[in-house]
């Protein structure tokens, strides 16, 4: 079947944020990404401030306003820090907006033009779950660092858009290499409201589907289908809380995030052992699981090519499926509220998920929960 809106990747995920030059030092200092331009005051913007942060092929945009008026403004109060925006990159911003509104997405920013003496950058964008938008954009006639009304930092070449994202190791950081998979939270019921939502106006398909049974303790449980596009390239888990004895992780963060987003990004490593450790040398802190889940391991999951007894050290997890094997780690949140958290994920072949960690996961997640007086 033709693919009525091709997607070329992940642009870019926009965070609105509280104070963006703490947000850009956290993500700097503690994650390893560089500064590669900024917009504010200095150069025009007159209501906000932000900051664009690389590493690998990963963007990330952090955005605050200058006044309580504006929409970030009222977004950052309502959720807290969280993802405003999920970028695409696409040939055209114009047709990904009109096919997806003519089959039924309601239109955020109609098709924009914004031109600088390095060229054209053509958006869009609709509205996903919640309060985030999803943002076409077109780069095929844009060359600056980032966009209109944004200055180059860091050494980032004005006159190549994505130097880092474009693979010239410019800013490796920790090894985090792209965005593997954006998890997103909706409220119960909602699943498959949203499922149809990706099937029906952007040409997504079901990649896997997760039940109460395969997600779930003696206390919660929450479901999830993933979403992709053709390319296999952008992936959308999205979640559910399910009847439990207790609250579910998923209803912790609608709770605390006032509503439906994204809860969690899963960042691609080539050498999680050594990302990790960077990482956790940075401050950043990660989820646990009983030492008990390394006895035996590889009677589990098979022959492995890491050693066991660093990945105990470290807490990462390992998992198989018929393709291969994959090792994943997660965050605590990254925020004072119970919300937002990132998963570091390397992949040997396997395109799964961590079915077999759900369970081990789960228990470890519901420990913090506990802790915050949120089971």
């Amino acid at each position: 079947m033709e693919d009525f809106l091709p997607i070329k990747k992940v642009d870019h995920l926009e965070f609105y944020v509280g104070n963006a030059r703490q947000a850009a030092h956290y993500y700097r200092t503690g994650f390893g990404f560089t500064v590669t331009a900024y917009s504010g005051l200095e150069t025009g913007s007159r209501d906000r401030a932000s900051y664009v942060v690389e590493q690998g092929h990963i963007r990330f945009v952090l955005s605050t306003a200058l006044g309580p008026d504006h929409p970030m403004a009222r977004h950052t109060h309502l959720h807290g820090d969280g993802v405003g925006v999920i970028a695409l990159e696409v040939p055209d911003a114009a047709s990904a907006y009109r096919e997806s509104t003519r089959r039924g997405a309601t239109g955020a920013i109609p098709p924009t033009r914004e031109e600088d003496e390095h060229g054209v950058l053509s958006y869009s964008a609709i509205h996903a779950y919640g309060d985030t938008l999803i943002k076409f954009v077109d780069r095929s006639n844009y060359r600056g660092v980032f966009a209109p009304g944004y200055e180059a930092r860091n050494g980032a070449a004005e006159g190549g858009v994505g130097t880092n994202a474009g693979g010239n190791g410019r800013h490796k950081g920790l090894g985090l290499a792209h965005i593997d998979h954006m998890v997103g939270n909706v409220e119960l019921g909602a699943m498959d409201r949203w499922v149809k939502f990706f099937a029906e106006t952007m040409g997504f398909a079901q990649l896997q589907h997760f039940d109460d049974k395969d997600i779930s303790t003696e206390y919660s449980a929450l479901m999830s289908k993933v979403m992709q596009d053709g390319s296999g390239k952008v992936k959308f888990p999205i979640n559910e809380p399910a009847e439990g004895k207790k609250k579910s992780q998923v209803q912790e963060y609608l709770d605390y995030y006032y509503g439906p987003g994204v809860q969690h990004i899963a960042l691609s490593t080539g050498d999680i052992i050594d990302t990790v450790s960077r990482l956790r040398d940075n401050g950043i802190e990660f989820l646990r699981v009983p030492s008990t889940y390394y006895e035996a391991l590889e009677g589990r999951v098979g022959k492995i090519d890491e050693p066991v007894d660093k990945l105990a050290d470290l807490g990462i997890l390992v998992d198989r499926d018929d393709e291969g094997y994959l090792l994943q780690i997660f965050t605590k949140p990254v925020e004072d509220r119970p919300t937002l958290f990132f998963e570091i994920i390397e992949r040997h072949g396997s395109r799964g998920f961590g079915k077999g960690n759900f369970k081990s996961l789960f228990e470890a997640i519901e420990l913090e929960q506990a802790r915050r007086g949120n089971l």
